[in-house]
């Protein structure tokens, strides 16, 4: 005999548990986004407080994930995911000058590791405007080895394999930016002295 009322029950309770996913996820997307702006503004204090209400917002959206395995293949929790990655790595790369590993599935830590450098020449760019050419070029090494390592993967998945190769143009947009910057650099006297 089907029970229909225990089958309507599960996905009502499905159905509950994904709006409160759905809620908590972008609670985490707007302190994802306000870590990186105020990163982007040289506000570290404000960011460090952000990204600790944003860990504590993630462990909730987890909380909630846990209740049901299909919950974490959910779309809007998969993005707060790699977006938590992209706003910490870059926050630990900014303040430490290093990435560091986190606690999330390794697919979601790809993809946002992938988007990572679009936020690193955006600093790049703000830091060659103040004259700090060997930050960028720090900055350019860090992602030249980032896709070194992540072309050592076999992604078969295409959203994965999608980002990986926007880090190409990413790193090609730094190794730009550090080239114009070397060839913009005032000769040292002895070259000048020399002509």
């Amino acid at each position: 005999m089907i029970h229909f009322a225990q089958l309507q029950k599960h996905i009502q309770d499905y159905d509950s548990e994904r709006e409160n996913l759905i809620k908590k996820s972008r609670d985490v997307l707007k302190l994802t986004k306000q870590v990186i702006y105020a990163i982007h503004r040289d506000e570290m204090k404000e960011a460090a407080d952000l990204l600790k209400r944003m860990e504590k917002e993630k462990k909730e959206m987890d909380t909630i994930a846990r209740k049901n395995l299909r919950l974490e293949c959910e779309g809007s929790y998969k993005v707060a995911v790699q977006e938590y990655v992209e706003a910490a790595l870059y926050f630990s790369f900014v303040k430490e000058g290093k990435l560091v590993d986190l606690d999330v599935a390794p697919e979601h830590f790809v993809l946002g590791l992938a988007d990572l450098p679009g936020e690193l020449v955006r600093k790049a760019v703000f830091l060659a405007g103040k004259g700090e050419v060997d930050k960028v070029g720090k900055i350019k090494d860090e992602v030249d080895k980032m896709y070194g390592e992540l072309l050592k993967f076999d992604f078969r998945d295409n959203e994965i394999r999608r980002k990986v190769d926007a880090v190409k143009y990413e790193l090609r947009k730094l190794e730009d930016l550090v080239l114009d910057l070397k060839l913009r650099r005032p000769s040292s006297p002895r070259e000048v002295s020399a002509n």
